[in-house]
């Protein structure tokens, strides 16, 4: 095959290695897509080396498999993409196929193939116009077709969602007060001493007119930005502010956009100056000359992917992507992570603090409402206090607005039989079945794991005795303020009524809603100027999870929670209604003890992230017994393994919902040092299970996640 050259070809699947295919000796170059065959099935993959030896397959040169089609149609796939994907997955100990899976899903490639037929028929149609203006011998027929040329060059030409194609000009950043022009001082200086800066600002101190600052520089300094938020609904308030200041540059870009104004955001990114404010996936949009990347929010679990492979930590993977840029990276948050405080006090990372709110206004006060107590006292009106019921109601006849978390959606979180006492659960996972409302009065009872639903009759299945609905999930909540509040505009922000989300947020913005309850949707980082009061409900839902973090990502909740109201000049009230008022977590809040150093100093003792490296290895399997079984003999061949000294492992062990889907599932947790062998032990866990799967034949039952949140 003397006149075919071999190449190299990732594949969107899990293979640890990279397949050789041959083609005509021609033009072809990393990065370029090319349509194969792979175990009976086409995919288009992308080509890593242009240049293979034919030995390099481990076969005969008459077994290598030719490429189907060079897809020249397609983009490139630039260096850095490649470069990020390769980061991505040796971190997180996943394939670089699976990365390329998650950047490029089928749906992508499919609707990037069609754009580029589409733009091939375009070019077609423009050269026939030309061709015809030429040969045209009348007057008006050649004004004719110029007239079509014109057209078409014109839709050819048409802006992107941001604004006219090809322009950079735009308003100038905001005006900045003295304490943000402090910040943004500070942070350049960071900045030119090439490391990320963690901006830790209070709620309400204007962090987003500093991260307009910033980008408004970048971008007349010839760099693009990338603004990742750890929320859609986040990115659509902020749309609105964003695009006031970069009318041509800004592209959004999340799960909720559509397949086509997606492949739009990639293709303007290619040839115009941008802006993207996105979610955690928009790190792997084909990125060109970054020089800024946000992080907003950087403490938000949010930003880990859980499932599948890769999950990845958008706000790490931002830090990879800046990091092959060499663009500064800034983080923000009113409650940052103990990861990015120690990074801070490591040297990694550059501190400055914004603790001035932009209008003056002081920080909330906060009452803890004894919820036990009150019922004694018959204190309680069903899930409102009396206390909270008479906050609320001067909040009403003030003018204001009030915001109510409850971390439950549904209308009751569990259903019980009166007579046997029997909790409803789902027979493919083990859990509680959920109570829903649906619009036209019906009810059903919902999986909140694998969205199993079934009819609500209400009799027990077992005994056929009356079923009781127990507590109060977000409907619940609505209903019963309905009740209180009759005069009142209320509405309910959760993951049930997604559809009416941006509908929501930008009436409750614009004072059309007066009481608005949600779940944890509601405590991020909105800017609403009217809300003067917040109360959570069953505040004790956010504590006491298995989890190390657990009573960390509560504090942040309600300290983010706390600095949505009173953002103006007026002092708002936070309201957290408990069955355990003396909480550490509630001290917390109300500046009692425990700090941020209380919680790093904790960490260190027991050994736990950020002075330590977290993997999850999970185990699924319909087979209970071969599953405790399996996990049993992986936890002994990991104990023999060869990790260095000061690793450790616990489990298996079942997770709080032990089986989803009808897979049961135990987990095995490895706790690894941070020092000079993490790589090391990263993958001698990983060889190590790559060879108890092969070894076992046990494929397909075994995923990792690291740094799990």
């Amino acid at each position: 095959m003397a006149d075919s050259s071999y190449i190299h070809v990732l594949l969107p699947l899990k293979l640890k290695w990279e397949p050789v295919y041959s083609v005509p000796s021609c033009s072809i170059a990393v990065g370029d897509r090319v349509r194969v065959e792979f175990a009976g099935k086409e995919y288009v993959g992308v080509v890593t080396d242009s240049d293979a030896s034919e030995d390099a397959a481990g076969i005969g040169p008459d077994r290598i498999k030719p490429v189907l089609e060079i897809l020249t149609r397609l983009n490139r796939i630039s260096k850095e993409e490649l470069e990020l994907w390769r980061q991505v997955s040796e971190y997180y100990l996943c394939t670089a196929g699976e990365v390329y899976k998650a950047a490029y899903p089928m749906g992508k490639i499919e609707e990037e193939q069609v754009k580029a037929r589409l733009e091939e028929r375009h070019k077609a149609r423009i050269e026939r116009l030309e061709d015809k203006i030429a040969k045209a011998r009348r007057e008006d027929t050649r004004a004719r077709y110029v007239e079509q040329l014109n057209a078409l060059m014109s839709r050819r030409q048409a802006p992107g969602p941001g604004g006219a194609a090809g322009e950079t000009s735009g308003p100038q950043g905001p005006e900045l007060s003295p304490a943000q022009t402090e910040a943004y001082s500070r942070i350049k200086d960071i900045f030119g001493n090439g490391r990320p800066a963690l901006l830790h600002g209070v709620t309400g101190s204007g962090k987003t007119e500093v991260y307009m600052k910033l980008a408004r520089e970048a971008l007349d300094n010839g760099r693009n930005v990338l603004f990742l938020v750890p929320e859609i609904a986040l990115s659509r308030q902020l749309e609105e502010r964003t695009r006031a200041v970069f009318p041509e540059e800004l592209q959004v870009f999340h799960s909720a956009e559509t397949v086509p104004r997606r492949i739009e955001t990639s293709i303007f990114m290619r040839s115009n100056p941008y802006l993207i404010l996105g979610t955690r996936s928009s790190v792997f949009l084909p990125h060109r000359d970054l020089g800024l990347v946000i992080v907003d929010e950087e403490q938000d679990p949010s930003y880990k992917q859980d499932n599948p492979s890769p999950r990845y930590n958008g706000r790490e993977a931002a830090i990879m992507l800046a990091g092959i840029f060499r663009a500064s990276v800034i983080l923000g948050s009113a409650t940052p992570s103990l990861e990015s405080l120690y990074n801070c006090s490591a040297g990694r990372f550059a501190k400055v603090d914004l603790t001035r709110r932009f209008f003056d206004a002081a920080d909330a006060d906060v009452e803890i409402i004894d919820t036990i107590a009150e019922r004694k006292k018959n204190g309680m009106v069903g899930s409102f206090s009396r206390k909270l019921i008479e906050h609320i109601g001067g909040t009403l006849e003030a003018g204001g607005q009030t915001a109510i978390l409850r971390e439950r959606r549904s209308y009751s979180p569990v259903v019980q039989c009166q007579e046997c006492g029997s909790i409803l659960k789902c027979d493919r996972c083990d859990v509680a079945l959920s109570l829903h409302h649906r619009p036209d009065g019906s009810e059903k009872l919902v999986c909140h794991y694998c969205g199993r639903v079934r009819e609500y009759t209400g009799r027990c299945p077992k005994c056929g005795g009356n079923l009781q609905p127990l507590g109060a999930g977000t409907q619940k909540i609505e209903e019963e303020a309905r009740k209180l509040f009759p005069e009142a505009r209320i509405a309910r922000l959760d993951s049930d009524n997604h559809s009416a989300e941006a509908g929501i947020i930008k009436q409750f913005e614009t004072g059309q809603i007066d009481i608005l309850i949600g779940t944890r949707m509601v405590a991020k980082g909105f800017d609403f100027s009217g809300l003067s009061l917040v109360a959570v409900l069953q505040a004790d839902s956010l504590l006491g999870q298995q989890d190390f973090r657990a009573d960390e990502h509560a504090l942040q909740l309600l300290e983010q929670f706390r600095g949505r109201c009173g953002r103006r000049a007026e002092k708002g009230l936070f309201v957290i209604q408990t069955s355990q008022p003396d909480h550490p977590v509630y001290s917390s809040v109300l500046g009692a003890s425990q700090d941020s150093a209380g919680f790093l100093k904790e960490r260190k003792l027991f050994g736990y992230p950020p002075y330590s490296r977290v993997i999850n290895i999970i185990l699924r399997d319909y087979n209970l017994q071969r599953l405790e079984l399996m996990s049993r003999f992986l936890s002994e061949a990991l104990s023999r393994s060869g990790l260095s000294e000061g690793s450790s492992m616990a489990g298996p062990y079942p997770p709080a919902v032990e089986k989803v889907a009808r897979e049961h599932i135990r987990i095995l947790r490895v706790l690894l040092p941070k020092d000079r062998n993490l790589k090391s032990n990263k993958r001698i866990v990983l060889e190590t299970l790559e060879r108890f799967e092969k070894d076992r034949k046990y494929p397909g039952h075994i995923s990792l996640d690291v740094d799990p949140v």
